[in-house]
């Protein structure tokens, strides 16, 4: 039996704050493990161009290369079609019935929650860890947040005291785009691995999300 936490994502490309994220769950709540799960075909991304799954597996392994506690899961690359969280934490119950999961998000998808994929599925498989960060374009704050979905789903929401780094793995693209370094934003290996493969040299054509 374990704590393992999960951080899923585009990670296109992984950076230092989906790893600061992960961090801070893996100290804060005593976890055992943090897998970081790429997403194979992320449905709410059909319209964008995202670079292919087994690249941003291998930028995500390249990430998790001594970390101990924290590994890269190939979990959602390998399955076809679309990949939603509320199916992916149900086989991984199905898979792993010792394991209490940990799904670890930023404060915009606790707000948001309830348009994903069958949110209750999501709130009733999972603790939830949310970033602490206000919105005030949200019109409630983060406590209320927390107490609406724990009356509304009986969900076990937890707030995650996690330092915020202000960069998006869109804005590293755009920079990657134009030349920038983005050294100072990703693990080096992962930097190195773009360079190498001249990864997001034509994103302006592309019309990314703005969302890591």
């Amino acid at each position: 039996m374990g704590k393992i936490g999960i951080m899923g994502g585009t990670f296109d490309p992984i950076h230092n704050g989906h790893l600061l994220l992960g961090e801070q769950a893996y100290c804060e709540y005593g976890l055992d493990q943090i897998w970081y799960m790429p997403s194979g075909q992320p449905p709410h991304k059909k319209d964008h161009c995202v670079t292919d799954s087994h690249i941003r597996l291998e930028m995500t392994r390249l990430a998790m290369e001594g970390r101990e506690g924290f590994s890269c899961s190939d979990f959602e690359v390998m399955r076809s079609g679309n990949t939603y969280t509320s199916q992916t934490l149900e086989i991984l119950h199905e898979k792993y019935p010792g394991h209490t999961f940990y799904f670890i998000i930023g404060a915009d998808s606790l707000y948001e929650i309830e348009h994903w994929h069958e949110p209750a599925k999501v709130l009733e498989q999972a603790v939830i860890l949310a970033a602490v960060r206000e919105y005030e374009s949200a019109g409630r704050s983060m406590e209320t947040q927390i107490a609406y979905l724990k009356e509304k789903y009986q969900a076990d929401v937890r707030m995650l005291h996690c330092r915020e780094i202000d960069i998006s793995s869109a804005e590293l693209r755009r920079m990657t785009a134009l030349g920038e370094s983005i050294e100072p934003f990703v693990p080096e290996p992962v930097a190195r691995y773009i360079k190498e493969h001249h990864l997001y040299q034509e994103v302006a054509k592309c019309r990314k999300s703005s969302h890591s």
